[in-house]
């Protein structure tokens, strides 16, 4: 475990080093193919740097921030479409809220004029409240796998849904503290209670992974359809209510993702070698909290 920790390490100094190069090229090399040319080997680093560890939850945070949302961000950033930091317009993920350089004036009826980026900041800020509950949650579903010999492989599968869901919110969370702690600076949130979502437009445009394999592609293109249909077709005269709607719009995402995005964990063991994981930090724990009474005893 200790080696793990020490390639954990060498794996985020080598992408803190690969960023500041990104950054010191955005000053000298001017954005279009020069600047690709001098990115691309950047983005085929970041593909294979998570390879250099074998736990699934070590590797998988570097292989989200960076193989999947990096990566596209180097891509738009190469030709200055992105936005690497703060209010330079290159910038990598996640961004920083822009705060109003002007306080709301007062508007005509008496009332404050809200600042749009504020008021969407405040509709999808998530109280600690929200966060707890979820984690007593997230607890309760890892308790579950111990009973997943007498569960249907499509529950697992849906718990593995839930989980990933989770898990993605926690760790999104995290970064969010750390760089309010460290840089001083308020992140938007990357999601916005995706269950409570009413169509594919709304969940991938406002609600799931607010920053940006084949599950994707049928999500796009499934997404296309629906917005065509909402304005050409039916030219907004007629709209489901939210009670059929929004379970529709949950219940394709969740059979689809059966369909195409779990298969290939499941295809090489990855939940079973989570599970380990998650049965060794608890005895890791078990064996700290027995060690320090000991010691206190």
């Amino acid at each position: 475990m200790e080696g793990e920790i020490n390639n954990f390490i060498k794996v985020w100094l080598s992408i803190l080093v690969c960023l500041s190069y990104c950054y010191a090229i955005s000053k000298i090399v001017s954005k279009g193919l020069s600047r690709l040319l001098y990115v691309l080997p950047i983005v085929c680093l970041f593909i294979f740097l998570p390879l250099d560890l074998h736990s699934i939850h070590l590797r998988s945070t570097p292989a989200f921030f960076i193989v999947w949302l990096a990566n596209f961000k180097l891509l738009l950033f190469a030709f200055g479409r992105g936005p690497l930091y703060g209010h330079n317009k290159e910038n990598l993920p996640p961004k920083p809220i822009e705060k109003p350089k002007n306080p709301p004036m007062p508007h005509l009826n008496g009332q404050n004029k809200e600042n749009p980026t504020s008021k969407k900041t405040q509709e999808r800020h998530i109280s600690p409240l929200n966060y707890a509950i979820k984690g007593i949650l997230f607890s309760i579903l890892t308790r579950l796998y111990d009973y997943s010999d007498y569960m249907h492989p499509k529950v697992i599968m849906l718990l593995y849904f839930l989980h990933t869901y989770f898990l993605l919110e926690f760790i999104l969370a995290i970064a969010t503290t750390l760089a309010r702690a460290l840089l001083g600076i308020e992140l938007e949130p990357q999601f916005n209670e995706p269950y409570l979502t009413s169509s594919l437009h709304d969940f991938w445009g406002g609600r799931w992974n607010l920053m940006v394999t084949w599950f994707f592609l049928l999500h796009g293109l499934c997404l296309v359809v629906e917005v065509v249909m909402k304005e050409v077709v039916l030219a907004g005269r007629f709209q489901l209510p939210w009670l059929i709607s929004g379970p529709l719009t949950i219940g394709f995402v969740i059979i689809t993702s059966f369909w195409l995005f779990f298969p290939p964990f499941l295809q090489f063991k990855d939940d079973e070698k989570a599970f380990e994981e998650y049965v060794a930090l608890g005895e890791f724990l078990k064996n700290v909290i027995l060690t320090f009474i000991r010691v206190h005893t």
